[in-house]
């Protein structure tokens, strides 16, 4: 398969049709939750659908791509073009000090069109990004169709701090190099683990960790709504020995972490073209060693992240 490039066609601002009023502009403060995410890039998802002659969805920033859906799905590997289906390439969320918080990029292919959302970490996670989306898919589907569109889950803007905490937060630095990393992996990551094998005089593994990412919002005490959008996320883990792992089946390991596996509706978004084919993300908050469940419209997917050697 020849190297193909995204080609930029054109691109645009969107802003409400009607003024912004006073009450829903207002300064939106960061909680601890949104702080800690300051050095991790923006989350990038897309989906993937098959073209359909008829489409006029408003468009963002337009892109095409000579490349067909077979091109993007039949690897073993995902392409390396797929990062380019994604605006705010390597930015992370205290670049949005200076870059958008919000972008859409979609791309045309041969055969389809990829839509890709690229969305400030700092402003919500991955609840808050997919409810953005399908709400948006909702408010396409109605289009036409009435003037005043109901949102079935309106987004609640109100920010939760733990009690005592906020809204302002100061942190104990001078300047933001004290505290946001930006890792060129692979690379870094080899530099990082030569210099731990050094420091502990060792090559061998004795342990290794599984963390997964849960949403708190039921686990709140009392519970944050699902519409709640910001952060409400941890990492969980799990500890157990070797023997446990070899003398127990799988079963067994996953109720190490119960109930901790997030669910998204990726597929629920509709914008004209029937479901999604596919899911991909961008290069954004990827590491190796993670795995990504996608259950898409013909079978379900696993990606893991893995790394190749540096020599």
């Amino acid at each position: 398969m020849s190297t193909q490039a995204v080609r930029l066609v054109s691109e645009c601002f969107v802003k409400p049709h009607r003024p912004i009023q006073d009450e829903s502009n207002q300064i939106c403060y960061l909680t601890p939750w949104d702080i800690k995410l300051s050095s991790y890039h923006y989350i990038q998802k897309g989906l993937l659908f098959k073209s359909l002659q008829h489409f006029d969805g408003a468009i963002f920033i337009y892109a095409t791509l000579d490349m067909t859906i077979s091109d993007i799905l039949s690897p073993v590997d995902v392409p390396l073009v797929v990062q380019s289906l994604f605006d705010h390439h390597k930015a992370v969320n205290h670049d949005g000090h200076t870059m958008l918080l919000l972008s859409i990029q979609v791309t045309e292919l041969v055969d389809g069109v990829f839509l890709g959302c690229s969305m400030n970490h700092a402003v919500g996670d991955v609840t808050s990004y997919w409810n953005f989306f399908n709400t948006w898919s909702q408010i396409f589907q109605y289009h036409g169709h009435e003037t005043d569109i109901p949102i079935l889950h309106q987004p609640i803007h109100h920010r939760w701090f733990p009690e005592g905490c906020g809204p302002l937060i100061n942190l104990p630095f001078k300047h933001h190099d004290e505290f946001i990393n930006r890792y060129e992996a692979p690379e870094s990551i080899a530099k990082l683990k030569a210099e731990a094998n050094m420091e502990s005089k060792t090559t061998q593994i004795s342990s290794t960790s599984c963390n997964l990412v849960i949403d708190n919002r039921s686990r709140m005490e009392p519970p944050l709504p699902q519409e709640y959008f910001g952060n409400s996320v941890h990492a969980v883990s799990g500890e157990a020995t070797a023997r446990e792992l070899l003398e127990n089946d799988l079963g067994w390991a996953a109720w190490k972490l119960p109930l901790a596996f997030p669910w998204f509706n990726m597929n629920g978004s509709e914008f004209g073209m029937g479901k999604a084919v596919a899911v991909r993300s961008g290069y954004a908050n990827k590491f190796d060693g993670k795995v990504k469940y996608h259950t898409q419209a013909v079978e379900a997917l696993i990606c893991k992240c893995v790394f190749h050697r540096i020599q």
